[in-house]
């Protein structure tokens, strides 16, 4: 398993890619080709899981496309155990569709693996009723 230190830095790694919106690169260095990426609801495509690294790559240029970023600012990396960390989002996004404006927070966890590759990410949010 990864040490607390390699877990720290990985998670480095994430803010710093996350904050700079380049993602892709992060995906293609760290994550597994079969990781699963879970919303704490459905996305509009009616699943809240994309499983694999494509389908993950999908999700996040569906995302860009639909809305315009204000501001996103990534707190953390929080190591939990020996197998995860996770991380705050605070995100300023317009909805390119609607035109509505949205301040956003969540918690995502990043599961890693013995090869300190990211197996797993799970977004827990705020849903509204």
């Amino acid at each position: 398993m990864p040490t607390p230190q390699e877990l720290m830095q990985l998670g480095q790694a994430l803010v710093e890619h996350c904050s700079n919106q380049t993602e892709q690169a992060l995906q293609d260095k760290y994550y597994t080709q079969d990781a699963v990426s879970v919303e704490a609801v459905a996305m509009p495509d009616g699943n809240a899981e994309a499983v694999g690294l494509d389908a993950i790559k999908a999700k996040n240029e569906w995302w860009y496309g639909a809305h315009e970023l204000h501001s996103n600012k990534v707190e953390g990396p929080f190591v939990h155990g020996d197998d995860r960390f996770s991380v705050i989002f605070d995100i300023d996004v317009t909805q390119k569709e609607s035109g509505q404006r949205m301040q956003m927070r969540e918690i995502g966890t990043y599961y890693v693996n013995q090869d300190g590759k990211i197996t797993r990410e799970e977004f827990a949010y705020p849903v509204e009723g």
